[in-house]
């Protein structure tokens, strides 16, 4: 899952990408409202974490400028402030749901969690390809109903793929989601990770649903019809 923190203390930035990569989420900073919008214009992510005392811009005014623009991504917002009308003033804003400073990063992960699955309409409850399942919830993958123990990075490319089962995906789109913007295209990180997946999904199981598209990057699916080789 890919997440922008939006935050102008750069330590308190960097604690929570500290954080969230060791849970397997791709972190990505901006340190201030018009750096926060210039990165939602050319990336996409699953989930902003924005800071309301931000320079430049504010919250509030990057927040309802993502509704104005019809970017729906879900929206945590941070804030010291602890009156209710500023917490009412930022879900009015078009914030999903608001977190006061300071916080346990127990609840921060919990509500990251919450935000992801909405809305349901866009994203199911259980991701499935035959019989392969992740629940986000749960952070649980089986397949075949056996339980598959994954390390993170593992469980965020499944994620990616899941989500985007039937399409293929080449190494940069699947490396710039799951190991953060500045990642190293060049790298064989996702090669190595897919070799992974396909060991503890593929090996002991028919059919096989992880795919290579010679020249191109990788593809989830359980029809051999949707591989162009």
């Amino acid at each position: 899952m890919h997440v922008l923190v939006v935050e102008d203390e750069p330590k308190i930035a960097a604690f929570i990408a500290r954080g969230l990569g060791e849970e397997g989420y791709a972190v990505d900073a901006a340190y201030d409202g018009e750096e926060a919008l210039t990165r939602l214009a050319v990336e996409q992510y699953d989930i902003i974490i924005l800071d309301l005392l931000l320079p430049r811009r504010n919250g509030f005014e990057v927040c309802r400028e993502l509704r104005r623009q019809g970017i729906v991504t879900p929206v945590l917002m941070l804030t010291a402030r602890s009156q209710v009308g500023d917490r009412v003033q930022g879900l009015d804003s078009g914030a999903d749901d608001y977190l006061l400073k300071p916080f346990a990063f127990e609840e921060l992960l919990a509500r990251l969690r919450a935000l992801s699955r909405r809305p349901a309409q866009t994203r199911p409850t259980v991701l499935q390809v035959a019989d392969l399942t992740l629940d986000p919830a749960r952070r649980e993958v089986r397949r075949g109903g056996r339980l598959i123990t994954l390390a993170a990075k593992e469980y965020s490319v499944l994620e990616l793929l899941l989500r985007h089962a039937g399409q293929t995906l080449s190494r940069a789109q699947i490396a710039s989601h799951v190991w953060s913007y500045d990642f190293f295209s060049e790298s064989n990180l996702v090669d190595v990770y897919i070799r992974s997946l396909r060991r503890k999904l593929d090996d002991d199981f028919e059919p096989k649903l992880l795919h290579t598209v010679r020249g191109f990057g990788y593809l989830l699916s359980e029809r051999e019809s949707d591989v162009a080789t």
